[in-house]
């Protein structure tokens, strides 16, 4: 148990009262003194019993935009035979955010449900929880905070606004030699059979592979046309200040979940070395916004790792470009049909941060300068 501010000074008044009262001989005070006491001793015994409940929390749902409401629903039981009083919850979130529910009076035996909102103002992976249960007293001098159940966690990923997928790129026939180790999927070519992971069509299974293995397996075909797309997204905190980073990941989040529904073969990496490779579809979409809603800013260079594949279009989310930039970039414009860099913030695509916009010294490669996400989005639609 926990007194109050109010608790703090009606304790304090009860010897200052009688004090008074014994000094100066006045009845008045005493009595006073006595009364705070009396408070006092009601508000502990009320506070004293723990509340005899069962607390379950959902998340519907767990994984939303930034932006986007997100609701807990509550289910409060009481487990006893006797009536239970009032009491609040208080719903810890991350970033020193809480949310407060009143919880009602219940008979025994009987099942409460209660709904309320969790912030979802900033992009980022919140564990949502402990629940706390807390009583108090009718003259709020007292407060007993109980943890009740586990925690939650709640994704808030960044906003994917409405882009088209790129048509560019060159087509990859394998019939022309072997197929390579990153050899796309999708067409009647049986390359290999693997396990099953989420996001496979069922159609696609292999029973008796199954049937051998005690594991659902299904067909790997290969697909020499499917487009490739791959984007980087530059994490150095000197490119791009917090506020125009959160617009190129939104920027991010929109370009590679157009190209993973319309069936590319995607890949996403960071200028600080983070790198995931996907076969497109709905399943690849959630990964690769999973990976965003937690990327931060951190060091790093404009560079590919030397395995992995390459082919289809490159495309670069950064900021301020400065020259070493630009000769990074030009080293990987070979190996990609088409380059193009998308600057984000108020400089855009500016050298050493004086706002001049071009890409000077990388042959081919096309630009985009936006001062946000929506303004990038619509340039890019514009030429994809």
């Amino acid at each position: 148990m926990r007194l109050t501010r109010r608790g703090w000074a009606v304790a304090a008044a009860i010897p200052l009262a009688y004090g008074i009262g014994e000094w100066a001989g006045y009845p008045f005070f005493r009595a006073l003194a006595g009364i705070a006491l009396g408070a006092v001793l009601a508000a502990v015994l009320t506070t004293v019993r723990r509340p005899d409940v069962t607390v379950r929390r959902e998340l519907e749902p767990d994984h939303v935009e930034r932006g986007t409401p997100a609701l807990a629903r509550l289910l409060v039981s009481n487990n006893g035979d006797r009536r239970q009083p009032g009491f609040t919850a208080r719903e810890r979130v991350e970033r020193g955010e809480s949310v407060t529910v009143a919880v009602r009076p219940l008979s025994p035996g009987e099942e409460a449900p209660y709904h309320y909102e969790l912030p979802t103002s900033a992009r980022g992976k919140l564990t949502v929880g402990p629940l706390v249960l807390e009583r108090s007293d009718p003259f709020g001098l007292l407060r007993r905070p109980l943890p009740a159940g586990d925690t939650a966690t709640l994704w808030v990923r960044p906003k994917a606004r409405a882009a088209r997928a790129w048509s560019g790129g060159h087509p990859r026939h394998h019939h022309e030699g072997h197929t390579t180790d990153d050899a796309l999927r999708g067409s009647a070519d049986l390359r290999d059979v693997r396990p099953y992971v989420l996001g496979d069509e069922v159609r696609q299974l292999h029973w008796k592979a199954t049937a051998r293995t005690g594991q659902l397996m299904v067909r790997d075909y290969v697909d020499p046309e499917q487009p490739r797309f791959t984007l980087m997204l530059d994490t150095r905190p000197k490119v791009l200040s917090d506020k125009e980073f959160e617009e190129a990941v939104e920027v991010a989040a929109s370009l590679v979940t157009a190209s993973t529904m319309a069936g590319h073969r995607c890949r996403m990496l960071t200028s600080a070395g983070r790198d995931l490779p996907t076969s497109g579809g709905a399943h690849a979409a959630r990964q690769l916004l999973d990976v965003l809603c937690e990327v931060q800013q951190a060091p790093g260079v404009l560079a590919l790792p030397k395995s992995g594949s390459e082919g289809g279009c490159l495309v670069v989310v950064t900021g301020r470009l400065r020259a070493p930039d630009l000769r990074e970039l030009a080293a990987l414009r070979p190996r990609f049909a088409s380059m193009v860099l998308l600057g984000v913030g108020t400089h855009g695509l500016g050298m050493q941060g004086l706002g001049v916009h071009g890409v000077d010294g990388v042959p081919g490669a096309r630009a985009i300068s936006a001062a946000d996400a929506g303004e990038a989005v619509r340039r890019w639609n514009a030429i994809a």
